[in-house]
């Protein structure tokens, strides 16, 4: 937008006459006649008056220059970004026909004392697609396949694996139609155990088939322990499921593989069974975003001349979507006019537009008077009476809209067989719009690298620009070759209760990734090799024992969880609270000071420090120092803290 005037004294004359009035008491109690008509009166209004003119020109000029240089300079404010998050939406029951939930479907999280509600909306279509089981198909490691579908008919117990399971082995599920997007209950029933594997940690991974290739799918519940006993796994279908043909049966295949067990991990030692099983749609998934979609926005009429300004009614626009478009109306139907970053490459013919997404107001082209008299038109001008309008558009966003798992829990549209929604994770994306003073530092930066990535600050400054809603970003060299450039992204997260943060929260999207990686190729030098990719998180596990004389010790220690989880932390750890520094080693010490100053932790007995794995949950041997790369930050893996009670005290 257009940077603001700032309002640096709001005295006007009758406040500054009042003023001297005021003191004229204080000095002078002798004058009582204070009417207009009084010549002393007289003269007091005519120095106020000056004094008002110079009042605001000696405390406005010199700010309003700054911000009207910096307005000539096509500095703007960057527009709020929104927050988005994947919300399921769970169906009353299973149902016989497709249930379609349209775009912009609203729901929310549940108003409470402190705020509002904060409302999202569906960014596309969701169909609910129904299925039920339609084949059954074995596939051992060796690729030998077996229809067992008319056993199931029968109540035969069919052999999920080969009798000593192998690794590689499958049972395929063959859907009556293709469930994308889709959250699908698998129900087993058996009267034959799967002996050997851990109910809680069975090898076994769920995949559906997208016409090329397997893909993961999301379990969100396995009543059956992987295999063990009657129950309902539900299972997240990804996008891209489609129909095939397996076994001779076309169908939307689902499958269940036996992978390789990790270290110490139980394996099958003999193969589970199925009698009974079915299969039916309960819910599905999509994308939702802290905006509002705005449709057939009238902007107004053309005057038909040229640099005309319209305002919408609601900003501001976000733009990190699907582009902005105005339309004109132009005899039965209506031209689309493009926004542009500006009209410096535009001819007298071409519909073009700029956007100021922050105020939401549109400019149309202007015409320029030359030296000899001449108009010079950058752009086509709307013919006089035209209607104007934008069919669409998104408004909203901030970081209101970074909420936590779990809290998106309130359907706001009214849609039939839909009985709840839920976030499985928390939001994240959104960024408060940009501020004048966060403007006025940033210009100078802006002016002074002319959008050129040269140096690891340049760098850095215009991925956060390319993606605000980055929590942090760090440029490095990419090894030891000249020329390369290595940028570290870690994305916005919002923590669980305790101050805890899961490592598929720190892992930055594709998307994210894709979109720092496209701004600095148009910027960087020539010859510049760059990389774009996440830091590498070093696990850190601590395990501690406290003495404390208070009375609830649970308090104690999860107070002490939450010590743990809020220092070594890569967002907002460290000493000032700003994020764990990039290559900062962890030393015992540390930790020890971070346990101590906990609320009724008494006495520290013991700390041990761990190296872990994050993926894999391994853990190092206990060490006085955990040293981290320069291109490293740490992460807290599953600390654990025993809180004793003091001698002689009540537990």
């Amino acid at each position: 937008m257009a940077l603001p005037t700032p309002n640096l004294d709001d005295r006007r004359f009758q406040q500054l006459v009042d003023e001297a009035k005021r003191f004229v008491q204080q000095r002078a109690p002798e004058w009582t006649d204070h009417n207009v008509s009084d010549p002393g009166v007289t003269l007091i209004e005519t120095f106020a008056q000056m004094v008002d003119q110079l009042v605001y020109r000696l405390n406005r000029v010199p700010e309003k220059n700054h911000l009207a240089f910096l307005d000539l300079l096509g500095v703007r404010l960057f527009p709020p970004a929104a927050a988005r998050a994947d919300v399921t939406f769970w169906l009353s029951a299973a149902q016989s026909e497709t249930v379609l939930l349209p775009r912009g479907t609203e729901v929310a999280t549940a108003r409470s004392e402190s705020g509002d509600a904060v409302v999202f909306g569906t960014t596309e279509e969701l169909p609910i697609v129904p299925c039920e089981l339609k084949s059954l198909v074995t596939i051992s490691a060796s690729g030998e396949q077996a229809n067992r579908t008319k056993d199931l008919d029968v109540a035969k117990d069919v052999p999920c694996f080969q009798p000593e399971p192998a690794v590689g082995d499958a049972m395929l599920f063959g859907l009556s139609n293709a469930v994308p997007r889709c959250v699908v209950a698998v129900r087993l029933d058996s009267q034959v155990e799967g002996i050997g594997v851990d109910p809680r940690q069975p090898p076994l991974v769920w995949e559906s088939w997208d016409g090329m290739r397997w893909s993961e799918c999301a379990v969100f519940g396995d009543a059956t322990g992987g295999l063990n006993r009657p129950g309902e796994v539900l299972l997240h279908v990804p996008a891209g499921h489609s129909t095939s043909v397996v076994a001779g049966v076309q169908a939307g295949w689902l499958r269940c593989r036996v992978v390789a067990p990790a270290e110490e991990q139980p394996f099958y030692s003999e193969s589970p069974t199925v009698r009974v099983a079915e299969a039916f749609t309960v819910g599905g998934i999509t994308a939702v975003e802290h905006a509002e979609t705005i449709t057939d926005a009238s902007l107004g009429v053309s005057a038909g001349v040229p640099g005309q300004r319209f305002r919408l009614d609601r900003a501001p626009v976000l733009t990190d979507s699907e582009p902005v478009v105005v339309q004109v109306s132009a005899g039965d139907g209506w031209q689309d006019w493009r926004v542009v970053e500006h009209f410096g490459e535009s001819g007298p013919a071409d519909r073009h537009v700029t956007l100021d997404a922050t105020t939401g107001e549109f400019g149309f082209p202007p015409a320029v008077r030359a030296a000899d008299g001449t108009l010079t038109s950058f752009g086509a001008v709307p013919p006089k009476g035209a209607q104007i309008r934008v069919p669409s558009y998104r408004t909203g966003g901030g970081r209101a809209g970074n909420v936590a798992r779990g809290t998106i829990s309130v359907l706001r549209s009214s849609v039939p067989y839909v009985s709840g929604v839920e976030n499985r994770e928390a939001a994240t994306g959104g960024v408060d719009g940009e501020t004048v003073e966060e403007a006025k530092i940033r210009a100078p930066h802006q002016i002074r690298v002319q959008e050129r990535a040269v140096t690891a600050e340049d760098h850095e400054r215009i991925a956060r620009q390319a993606a605000p809603s980055a929590a942090r970003i760090r440029c490095l060299p990419a090894g030891q070759e000249p020329g390369s450039a290595r940028l570290l992204v870690v994305p916005d997260a919002t923590p669980d209760a305790g101050e805890q943060l899961r490592f598929e929260q720190l892992v930055p999207t594709e998307q994210l990734l894709a979109t720092i990686a496209a701004r600095l190729d148009e910027r960087r030098l020539l010859g510049t090799r760059l990389v774009v990719e996440p830091p590498f998180y070093q696990g850190i596990t601590v395990v501690a024992r406290i003495r404390s004389a208070d009375q609830d010790l649970n308090r104690v220690r999860r107070d002490a969880l939450t010590a743990l989880h809020r220092y070594l932390n890569p967002l907002r750890g460290g000493i000032d609270g700003a994020g764990w520094p990039f290559g900062r080693p962890v030393q015992l010490g540390e930790v020890f000071g971070v346990l101590q100053r906990v609320e009724g932790a008494e006495l520290v007995d013991e700390v041990r420090l761990f190296p872990a794995d994050p993926i894999t949950g391994q853990r190092g041997s206990p060490v006085e120092r955990v040293e981290l790369a320069e291109h490293a930050l740490v992460f807290s893996h599953q600390h654990q803290v025993m809180v004793q009670p003091m001698s002689g005290s009540a537990e």
